[in-house]
């Protein structure tokens, strides 16, 4: 027969990455109970339980499913019924006055003003382009800027601000009468960047489920020495999954806006990306739509407008959802050549660096 003690220390290997501690530490686990079979022989019964949180917990259903795998591994015959629960008056989680990591850890972001997600339904669309000019367009307009690249799995703003070699510096400052240690982030271009690319080679593939990739995006928003800034833009990865939601629920963002090309392809899953801001459970406002790859125009033939990928896409989502077209940005070779070698087109005078001073003019607007 499976003792409690036993399901217990196999639990103990499953660890919630926010707070860094497991599920049994956490008294997450409450209501433990094993229950027989006619002929337990073969360990063949019940292993029930409720994953009790204290609040709304978007890794919650990761959690269970952590634990299912570790009890089917440590008793292969037994069968497991988890119920969720949240009760935040009688969760016990944290000691009453106690803070968890990441609430403690907010008080990071006080003195950051405007925190706007930049997203897109599907990948390819030039999002990280987007956000990176954007950034140093904004910093060129006197503002203080920060860029936290939330793509764990493809980051790529080292690479298009060239400080691939980079390492970000650990100082140590006071925080509720706590030393805590906080990452500082790398400056350049007038702007404060942040990215898991700093902390992982170039070529390595992070291999994370949800959690493990949230916990991780959460310390590179909490525990960083931000400062006063008077925009935050977050990079997130194309789609609408774990990533999104742990960002939209735990970051108090002002807005989002969303990037697409004119392709109907893309502007179908533009309206994904809108309808998740727009859940009843979100009500993150859409702050515009920016239209990327709208036309090309030869370096050579600066007033030729050739439509590559069709014309007027974006405009045509921004009046379906009642949304203002913050920009059109066009396909110039100089925008590759910045991301490629980490001097952003918008540093050079031209007509990117035009389109992207009218985008920062509009959203600040």
């Amino acid at each position: 027969m499976i003792q409690l003690s036993e399901i217990e220390e196999a639990l103990n290997s499953v660890f919630h990455p926010e707070y860094e501690r497991s599920v049994i530490e956490l008294s997450l686990v409450q209501n433990l109970e094993y229950q027989t079979e006619d002929s337990d022989e073969d360990n063949a019964g019940t292993i029930s339980f409720r994953l009790v949180f204290h609040r709304s917990d978007p890794m919650a259903n990761s959690i269970k499913e952590a634990c299912e795998r570790t009890l089917k591994r440590a008793f292969p015959n037994a069968k497991t019924k988890i119920l969720v629960l949240v009760d935040t008056k009688n969760a016990t989680g944290h000691k009453k006055g106690e803070l968890g990591r990441g609430e403690l850890d907010k008080q990071e972001l006080e003195n950051v003003r405007n925190i706007i997600a930049v997203a897109s339904g599907k990948g390819g669309v030039g999002k990280s382009s987007v956000a990176v000019n954007l950034a140093i367009a904004l910093s060129q307009m006197g503002y203080k800027v920060g860029l936290l690249d939330a793509d764990v799995y493809g980051p790529s703003v080292p690479k298009m601000t060239g400080t691939e070699d980079e390492v970000p510096p650990i100082t140590k400052a006071e925080r509720n009468g706590q030393e805590k240690d906080l990452i500082v982030p790398i400056e350049k271009y007038g702007v404060k960047w942040m990215s898991i690319g700093y902390f992982a080679k170039p070529e390595q593939a992070l291999i994370w489920r949800g959690p493990m990739a949230c916990g991780a995006l959460k310390q590179l928003s909490y525990e960083v020495m931000w400062g006063e800034l008077d925009y935050l833009l977050i990079d997130l990865p194309p789609g609408t999954g774990d990533i999104h939601i742990t960002m939209i629920q735990e970051i108090p963002l002002t807005g989002a806006i969303i990037v697409t090309t004119p392709q109907k392809i893309a502007l179908a899953d533009v309206e994904k990306g809108i309808n998740m801001f727009r859940n009843k459970d979100v009500h993150t406002p859409i702050l515009g739509i920016v239209e990327n790859m709208s036309w090309f125009t030869p370096e050579e033939l600066p007033d030729h407008k050739y439509y590559i990928f069709g014309r007027n896409g974006g405009e045509a989502m921004a009046d379906k959802y009642n949304v203002p077209l913050l920009g059109q940005i066009p396909i110039v070779m100089n925008i590759m050549e910045g991301g490629d070698f980490g001097h952003p087109a918008t540093l050079e005078d031209g007509i990117v660096k035009d389109c992207f001073h009218n985008l920062a003019q509009q959203l600040t607007a």
